[in-house]
């Protein structure tokens, strides 16, 4: 091969990779955005959840899972 056909097809294969990064990182952005979404609910939903908690400073008496089983267990 020609040096010139060669560097060619160098640039060619940077080119291919260069773009599937780029989309690579898109995706990857999108997907930290939606997280970040994700952990700001999950935090309002923490801080409504601690309004709802009783005023003896938001300790409860522990439940058995035997309180939950159905009467005829």
């Amino acid at each position: 091969m020609e040096p010139s056909n060669t560097s060619n097809q160098r640039l060619t294969e940077l080119e291919i990779k260069a773009s599937f990064t780029e989309d690579l990182l898109d995706k990857l952005d999108a997907v930290i955005v939606r997280q970040q979404q994700q952990i700001d609910a999950l935090i309002r939903e923490i801080a409504v959840l601690k309004q709802q908690a009783p005023a003896e400073g938001g300790i409860t008496t522990a439940r058995s899972l035997r309180d939950d089983l159905p009467p005829h267990f």
